[in-house]
């Protein structure tokens, strides 16, 4: 790239783009990391310099930039449709990838309605159960319950449900009242327990991230607490909301982390690697007996009042089908296995590291908590130290996060790993930078 076109750039981001979770005080007084093109599971700026992608561009990228066979994809339905909306239409690629949807999700979910990204995946799961129990009578349940540190998106209605103070405090008054479960793992669960068993008459639903809590900082569920919330709803009649918008999509090993435990919730969210990484779409699926909660006449107004404008978009939804067909074909959840222990295994050595304090695993999903302050931003320190190896990560306060591409070699999870320690000690006791040194790492 010319060197004029370089620096317009830098100064046009400064001056025009404002950045999503950014202070961008900080932000301005830094040369600004542009990306211009990828490749497998590597990105490129406009400099010029090559980076693995350590986070798949925020949780999203399953198989790599530039997969052939979803650029292939594209491509076609290019070629044939670029939007239609589903308001009162249907769309070919929107129905084949509902019924492949309801194929591969735990058995019981029946209905697909389509979004745009995570956070109205959940608001839509959470408009859906209150409205159902206001739909057929039950007009008391009404409250919705959720994990402390949790969270599940951005919009107002999912923000209500979140349980990070760093994050949703501002707006408290802005939000409705929901019910925040204290602890973690089986404390939480006894506390769901006793909640129920003295409110579930009010309770419309339970909101949660199955198996790892992930902006909370990748929090690892205990095994059985999600079987035995699923039960402990079932029992006391109050829906259950799973939000895999993070742990979808062979994150944790499964194709979703509710199949661990052979749980099937009232409602399934989806969104970021639903696409395989290249265009927004989110799904809320959920069970018939839902669905036949808003079976009216239409005088009745009992409908779901709710929809975007790209709902269902068809190249999104071509890019999904793409995204599967990848998954069976190529056989990626049976090849992550591997990568799974070779992954275990070589995060024991952060222990070594003086400066971490736990290290968390579900899957391909992984999380090294730094010892210190939040205010000291360990984490963005050793993310802006990592990027001298050739690698991009992305911390959530002191955790620094681990996923990379479902489709990352050995190899490459190996340099991503090495890296990040030696990230991770320079952060510790800060030396000279005398080169990338990728011989030694």
């Amino acid at each position: 790239m010319p060197k004029t076109k370089v620096q317009h750039l830098k100064q046009w981001d400064r001056e025009c783009v404002w950045h999503p979770f950014t202070q961008m005080k900080d932000w301005v007084r830094e040369e600004p990391l542009i990306i211009d093109s990828a490749e497998g599971v590597y990105l490129k700026d406009i400099d010029g310099n090559v980076y693995i992608d350590g986070v798949s561009s925020l949780w999203v990228n399953v198989h790599g930039h530039r997969q052939a066979h979803i650029d292939a994809a594209l491509k076609k339905q290019i070629d044939k449709l670029g939007h239609s909306t589903l308001l009162g239409l249907a769309n070919t690629p929107s129905v084949e990838l509902a019924k492949r949807l309801i194929e591969i999700a735990p058995q019981g979910l029946k209905k697909v309605f389509y979004s745009d990204n995570g956070s109205t995946a959940v608001e839509i799961a959470i408009k859906m159960a209150y409205q159902y129990w206001q739909n057929t009578g039950r007009r008391k349940k009404t409250a919705i319950v959720h994990l402390s540190n949790s969270y599940h998106g951005d919009t107002l209605g999912s923000v209500s449900v979140g349980g990070i103070d760093l994050f949703h405090k501002v707006y408290r008054k802005l939000i409705f009242k929901t019910i925040a479960l204290k602890g973690q793992g089986w404390e939480a669960v006894a506390n769901l327990e006793n909640l129920l068993k003295a409110e579930s008459s009010s309770i419309a639903a339970l909101v949660v991230e199955p198996l790892v809590q992930g902006a909370a900082g990748m929090l690892v569920w205990p095994p059985g607490a999600l079987r035995k919330m699923r039960q402990l709803t079932r029992k006391h009649n109050v829906f259950l909301i799973a939000d895999e918008v993070a742990t979808g999509f062979g994150r944790t090993g499964k194709m979703f982390a509710c199949q661990h435990e052979d749980v099937s919730p009232d409602f399934l969210c989806l969104a970021k690697g639903i696409t395989g990484g290249y265009l927004p779409l989110a799904a809320t699926l959920t069970t018939q007996q839902v669905y036949d909660g808003f079976l009216f006449d239409y005088k009745e107004y009992k409908t779901f009042f709710h929809g975007h404008t790209y709902t269902g978009n068809p190249l999104a939804c071509a890019a999904a089908l793409a995204n599967l067909e990848i998954f069976k074909k190529e056989r990626t959840l049976s090849r992550l296995v591997p990568k799974i222990k070779f992954l275990a295994e070589k995060l024991k050595m952060f222990y070594n590291c003086r400066l971490v304090a736990e290290v968390r695993q579900q899957g391909f999903m992984a999380g090294i908590e730094l010892k210190g302050r939040l205010e000291d931003r360990l984490g963005a320190q050793v993310c802006q130290a990592a990027r001298k190896y050739g690698v991009i990560l992305r911390p959530l306060g002191n955790v620094v996060v681990l996923m990379p591409p479902l489709s990352i070699s050995l190899e490459e999870l190996e340099y991503l790993l090495m890296a990040t320690y030696r990230a991770i000690e320079e952060t510790a006791v800060p030396r000279p930078f005398l080169g990338p040194f990728l011989s030694e790492i």
